[in-house]
Parts: C-alpha cells; structure tokens; sequence
C-alpha cells in the first residue's frame, strides 16, 4: 500500500535526510517503499532551536532521519531528564514521547513533541505577562 503525500507549491519535504522541494504546482507523491520522511511542517530549522523542548524537537527529528540513531537517543534521554525542572507540566507529554519512541513510532513522537512545544511556549507567555505586570 503507497503513502500518497499530497504537496503545495513550493512545499519543502525531506525523505532519507535528503531535503526536496516541490515545484510551482500542487502535486501527490506516491511512495511505494518504506523510507524516513518529514514533511514542511514537521520540520525544526537550527536557527529557530531556541527553547529547550525544541532542542528536544531537533533531536527528534535527528531519531527519526537516522539509519543509525542511538547517539542520538541518548542526547535524547539526557535532555528529557532537564525538562521537568524547567517545563512545569511536561511529564504527560514526555511519557508519551518516550513511549512512542519506545515503540519504534518516531513519527508519532514527533507529532507530541510539537505539544510539548506549545505547552512551553504558553508557560514562557505567561511568565513573560507575569513579569510585565510585576
């Protein structure tokens, strides 16, 4: 069974570590055998890694590109331990980062990486609104 991929104008995507952009036009890819692929979206650029939950979000992706990822995996495990004392609330989604990546499902540990993205990013709101009004 293929995994049709359905790309817009200009929509970057990589397959295997090989970053691949689409043309002018909107266009379905079929892809026939088994293969590492992010889509745009479920990209993390180096120069956006800002926050320690999106160097979580780096090092996933790292994971899910790699033939080979166990150093990866243990920069991974070395950088969960660090995020309950700075992320408040982030054990449920790092659980199922965990157990996602437990059970061979990258790209599903990355679809939870990008929760606990969000997360962070309400708590550094509401830090930042506290402070303002301090």
């Amino acid at each position: 069974m293929s995994l049709i991929i359905t790309l817009k104008p200009d929509e970057q995507f990589v397959i295997n570590g090989t970053l691949i952009r689409n043309g002018g036009k909107s266009s379905k890819l079929y892809i026939e055998t088994h293969c590492r692929i992010l889509r745009e979206t479920e990209i993390i650029r180096e120069e956006e890694v800002d926050t320690p939950c999106k160097q979580i979000w780096m090092t996933l992706q790292i994971i899910h590109l790699s033939p080979d990822p166990k150093d990866a995996y243990a920069l991974f495990l070395s950088q969960v331990a660090e995020i309950p004392g700075l992320v408040p609330g982030s054990a449920p989604f790092l659980a199922a980062i965990t157990t996602a990546l437990d059970e061979g499902h990258t790209h599903r540990a990355l679809k939870e990486v990008k929760r606990l993205v969000q997360h962070e990013r309400e708590i550094l709101d509401h830090r930042a609104a506290t402070a303002d009004v301090a």
